[in-house]
């Protein structure tokens, strides 16, 4: 079986915001993300992969017997735009993206160009909803919280 590309290292997550995002609103909004996530996840931010920064974690396995953990919610500061991992495609969540502004969506996460597009209750509201929908349905670090 392959192994997962995303796994959590050991970076320090302000040298790779500081070394990796050139612009300067996007590296301020990244730490503004950073305290919004580390606040409503109760986690410490962590790296995963090369660009992705994590809040949890938790364990999944698919029917397929692919396995790994991933963490619960998180962002990337890609260059184009932020890649928000804070959304679980379940029926109570879709009317949140009606309030959340400008956006668009992909199959595992959310594309922004900057925090003065959405809102930010919503984002709040998304991602404690993708926590408790992760902390019911896998093997979570957030039912430690």
């Amino acid at each position: 079986m392959a192994k997962n590309k995303t796994g959590e290292t050991q970076v320090d997550v302000t040298e790779f915001i500081n070394s990796y995002v050139e612009n300067e609103q996007k590296k301020a909004e990244s730490f503004q993300l950073i305290e919004l996530m580390r606040e409503w996840s109760g986690f410490e931010p962590k790296m995963w992969g090369p660009t992705i920064i994590g809040f949890g974690s938790y364990h999944y396995k698919y029917a397929s017997g692919h396995k790994g953990d991933a963490p619960i919610i998180g962002f990337s500061p890609r260059k184009a735009e932020f890649s928000l991992y804070v959304y679980s495609p379940i029926e109570e969540n879709k009317p949140l993206l009606e309030n959340l502004g400008k956006f668009k969506i992909g199959k595992a996460c959310i594309y922004i160009k900057k925090l003065a597009d959405i809102n930010i209750d919503t984002l709040e509201k998304l991602c404690k909803a993708t926590i408790a929908y992760i902390n019911e349905h896998h093997e979570c670090a957030c039912r430690e919280k």
